[in-house]
């Protein structure tokens, strides 16, 4: 991600200060309790959270990691994928995404996105072989994905589906929340995110009970008891300090991503007569969070560098797409290979959507994006 300065912005891309100034206290008094309880490593409030977060997201368990990250590679280990396998996923998203199928031995395989930033299902089937194990659908930006016509092919062709929703907390498909239509469902809690913690954070979901229980043990080291190692894992366990912020803050998520919806809403409205700029909406059947309201814009450098001269702050997400990085053209990838999710990459610009957003602060970020577009 390439982003503006904030510390100098009038009206920040996010201010993740602001964010926390209204519920200070609770945070403040939740983790008093927790050092006054003594139990930081894989305390109560890890269980509750995970309850809670179960939930919210309509499965039967959750499990509380030490990132997203983490949570996407101990999923694909828990369904046995390593060394020799592919997975499928999308060149567009946060490197994370195609490096947790390295770390857990396997080969990342790109398909190219459509206009929602989202895996094709058309250019799915096609790019599945005998070795894929698992395809990874990206609820890139907080948009959900094709759920529907990718759980069709996932399942005509033998494949698990582990979803990425790292940016889609509260994102709707056909109904349901995501997380809950593939085998295992994969949340980050980043600071960054729509639902964070004050440092790293993961969750895994799933409704299948032995999924959850081997989860248990590869979040622990391999322990399934103190005694007992069963298997070569790391420490990824989420802090007890980390559950209690994220049970706080599960009181209000519903309200801010409400919030961030209508904020995208008002942009629609407020560019509506902008034809340069191109901006995110709701499919059929879908019902966005909106982690990011990425527009795409015709010269977007320029744009960004004239709204952060006006004290506006955006982000690129993402410049360079991770096949064309060092790391995704040593798999031997090149320019032209995904040609939407390339040109995606050279127009698109986040504008700031969090919840702290006022009216006045949506009506200026579009009134000066008008400007530039109509100055000489």
């Amino acid at each position: 991600m390439t982003t503006s300065d904030s510390a100098s912005m009038r009206i920040p891309y996010i201010d993740l200060a602001r964010q926390h100034a209204p519920i200070k206290e609770e945070l403040l008094a939740v983790v008093g309790a927790v050092i006054d309880e003594g139990q930081f490593v894989l305390g109560r409030q890890v269980a509750e959270f995970e309850g809670q977060f179960a939930r919210l997201c309509g499965v039967s368990h959750a499990v509380g990691v030490n990132s997203g990250t983490d949570a996407l590679i101990l999923a694909l280990r828990a369904l046995g994928i390593g060394p020799g396998d592919e997975v499928i996923t999308a060149p567009n998203s946060f490197v994370a995404s195609a490096s947790s199928i390295a770390l857990a031995g396997a080969r990342p395989v790109f398909v190219d996105v459509g206009e929602d930033y989202n895996m094709d299902p058309e250019r799915l089937a096609a790019a599945i072989t005998p070795r894929t194990k698992a395809v990874m659908p990206v609820h890139l930006t907080g948009h959900p994905c094709a759920m529907g016509a990718i759980l069709e092919i996932a399942a005509a062709k033998g494949v698990q589906v582990v979803e990425d929703c790292a940016q889609a907390v509260l994102a709707e498909y056909d109904g349901r929340r995501v997380g809950s239509f593939g085998a295992i469902g994969c949340f980050s809690t980043h600071p960054l995110k729509t639902l964070n913690s004050c440092g790293d954070g993961g969750v895994v979901v799933t409704d299948d009970a032995e999924l959850r229980n081997r989860l248990g043990f590869l979040r622990n080291l391999g322990l399934r008891s103190r005694e007992d190692c069963v298997e070569w894992s790391p420490n990824s366990r989420l802090d007890t300090v980390q559950a209690a912020v994220l049970l706080v803050k599960l009181r209000y998520v519903e309200g801010w991503t409400a919030r961030r919806r209508a904020n995208a809403r008002r942009y629609r409205q407020l560019l509506a007569d902008v034809p340069e700029i191109r901006c995110p909406r709701d499919g059929a059947g879908t019902k966005a969070a909106y982690h990011t309201f990425a527009i795409q814009a015709e010269r977007r450098d320029e744009l960004q560098r004239d709204l952060q001269a006006r004290g506006i702050g955006t982000a690129v997400h993402y410049p360079v797409p991770i096949h064309l990085t060092a790391i995704g053209r040593g798999l031997g990838y090149g320019e032209g290979d995904f040609p939407v999710a390339e040109a995606q990459a050279r127009r698109v610009l986040s504008l700031p959507v969090h919840h702290q957003m006022t009216d006045a602060d949506l009506e200026e970020v579009c009134g000066r994006i008008e400007d530039f577009y109509r100055s000489p």
